[in-house]
């Protein structure tokens, strides 16, 4: 819900967005990469069938929006999923889009068709998916072996783009053709990446800008200075750490930053299957030695969350509540017994403090990665481990893990989206690109398919709580601790993203409102935040939300007409009767409120 100025001018169209990048990846193919280095630039080259409702900063099944199809239908049993596709939509390189596209592209990610992904981190995303059915050029089918109402929550991901039938998967690595807002220009390793405005986009008016150029820039520091000095628009998202973050707000004060949980967890890898990791008591004391309060502590001022697979409340919806976490071993906030019961396991398999274990701990070659195994090199010696760091560039990082090429490895994985389909089966389940440590539960993964198949999110929840923590008991891929992270934009780009989208007043956001005119999260809306995310959002919320955000307006004066929306799950004649009550508070105190208009979204009804 935000409340907008219905009457922002638009800003001129034109101009270049600048950014800098935290590496190189090994190629442009969203479908080849496990990275979201690749990604986040990519995904502005393509579209998908569906998408997350980019105004909203939790993904969920609500927020899914139409993309290239206009819409989407399930049969009765759940095992059919039909979208109706856009029609007129081309290609970069000027061909029609259609649905053997769709079918394509699921062919390729399945196994199916003739060509081969090199590599295919989320292959197991789709084993639900027996075939793609197409019924004419505007029409595309999912038929699914077994019920599974989260595969929408795949399909919008960023990971999900449609790639083109008629250009071969190699092609894609250096110069993909998409459908997407820009056109791919150009990729020199080492230095950076060029979009191009796409004259012909689909999306009327669409983009504003001419272009996005990303500077590859490994060296944080060195691109916080840049971003500092003005050099850069924007900072790779999710790459300013809450130290970073402090030097930003000192020397950039005018700078607009968003500090929010990354969707990511920083976690172990463990080679299970070479000694001496291949011993589960080994892995476990491994598991016992992590002072996870220490890595956020140190990494980020106590600026993270600690959970397990799933990403913990409130910024996630379906990580275990902190009372539940407490009873997962490990967990606790002893750690010194923890590492007491670590070190006789140690002892019990022959080390000590006068036999220590030597080992190498693989990070990929950027601070995300290499600064937090730095503190665990440090943590595993109290358990008589001397590791050793052995940096890794991102180029060779995925194919290093896939082939099982390291002992201990230092990770953080992002999910590309919160849902259980997607951590229990990719980073889990047996047999999976993605599951580094070859954890493999048969009984477990029989309950990541009950979750799966189930529509009623309550239970699916507690499901997952369950599950989740088996998964912790297992040391599968032990997590240490959930980051926190802030993307930075000089204030003319958040500006400009304002009037684009003629927000003008109050955005309310996750964790509480945020005043586009104040960067801070309010404490006093809390408990609003709090209830937000045990569940639907009641009109009395909603009413109390209004109320809180009128009053900032009664303090400053605004001549636009300003716009409320709501989704359709609120009856706007509630939202209207408890309008008065700010106006009347502010008419009382001299000030004034202009009209508002309430616009119900689904429906287009509108109430003056």
């Amino acid at each position: 819900m935000v409340l907008s100025g219905g009457g922002a001018p638009a800003q001129k169209p034109g101009g270049i967005l600048r950014i800098y990048h935290r590496d190189s990846p090994a190629s442009m193919s969203i479908h080849e990469e496990g990275t979201n280095s690749v990604s986040i630039p990519m995904m502005a080259v393509f579209n998908n069938l569906v998408l997350y409702d980019q105004h909203v900063a939790q993904n969920s099944l609500d927020t899914i929006v139409p993309d290239l199809a206009e819409n989407w239908s399930w049969n009765e049993e759940g095992t059919r999923l039909t979208f109706k596709l856009r029609e007129g939509v081309k290609w970069h390189d000027g061909k029609p889009f259609t649905s053997a596209d769709v079918k394509c592209t699921w062919d390729l990610l399945t196994g199916r068709a003739t060509e081969r992904l090199r590599l295919n981190p989320r292959k197991s995303w789709w084993n639900n998916v027996a075939e793609i059915v197409t019924d004419g050029p505007a029409q595309a089918a999912f038929v699914l072996r077994r019920p599974q109402p989260a595969i929408l929550a795949l399909i919008a991901s960023g990971y999900a783009p449609i790639y083109p039938c008629h250009v071969l998967a190699r092609e894609m690595r250096q110069h993909p053709i998409g459908t997407g807002p820009f056109k791919f220009a150009e990729f020199k390793p080492n230095e950076g990446i060029k979009l191009v405005r796409n004259p012909d986009y689909w999306k009327p008016g669409r983009p504003y800008l001419d272009g996005i150029e990303y500077t590859i820039i490994p060296n944080r520091s060195t691109a916080i200075l840049a971003f500092i000095a003005g050099k850069f628009d924007l900072t790779f998202p999710y790459e300013v750490t809450v130290p970073l973050l402090k030097d930003v707000k000192a020397q950039a004060p005018q700078a607009v930053c968003d500090l929010v949980s990354t969707n990511a967890s920083t976690n172990l890898l463990v080679n299970r299957d070479a000694p001496p990791l291949n011993n589960p008591d080994l892995r476990r004391a491994l598991a016992l030695a992590l002072d996870r309060k220490s890595f956020i502590d140190i990494l980020a001022e106590g600026q993270g969350d600690i959970g397990g697979a799933m990403a913990p409340p409130p910024a996630g919806v379906w990580g275990m509540p902190a009372d539940f976490l407490a009873t997962v071993p490990g967990y606790g906030p002893d750690v010194a017994k923890n590492r007491a019961e670590a070190r006789e396991i140690m002892q019990r398999l022959g080390y000590g403090s006068d036999k220590r274990l030597s080992i190498k701990v693989a990070a990929r070659n950027i601070p995300t990665y290499r600064d937090p195994a730095i503190i665990l090199i440090d943590q595993l010696k109290e358990i008589w481990i001397d590791g050793e760091l052995e940096p890794i560039e991102t180029a060779n990082w995925f194919p290093k893990l896939a082939r099982k090429d390291y002992q201990i490895g230092l990770n953080n994985t992002g999910s590309g989206v919160d849902d259980p389909d997607q951590q229990f089966f990719e980073n889990y389940g047996c047999g999976s690109e993605r599951n580094y440590t070859g954890y493999c539960n048969p009984e477990l993964e029989k309950l990541f398919v009950e979750q799966s198949m189930m529509v009623d999110r309550e239970k699916r929840r507690r499901l997952v709580w369950e599950i989740d923590k088996k998964l912790q008991e297992d040391g599968g891929r032990p997590i240490i601790y959930h980051p926190r992270a802030a993307t930075c934009m000089q204030p003319q780009i958040a500006e400009d993203y304002r009037e684009h989208r003629l927000i003008n007043v109050v955005t309310l956001r996750p964790r509480g409102f945020i005043p586009y005119w104040d960067n801070t999260v309010y404490a006093k809306y809390s408990d609003w935040a709090r209830w937000f995310w045990k569940g639907a959002v009641h009109i009395d919320d909603v009413a109390a939300a209004v109320i809180l955000s009128l009053d900032l307006l009664s303090r400053r004066r605004l001549d636009q007409q300003l716009v409320l929306t709501l989704d359709s799950a609120y009856e706007y004649t509630d939202a209207i009767s408890i309008i008065g009550m700010p106006r009347d508070r502010a008419r009382r105190s001299g000030n004034t409120i202009p009209d508002i208009t309430i616009w119900r979204s689904l429906t287009g009804s509108t109430r003056h």
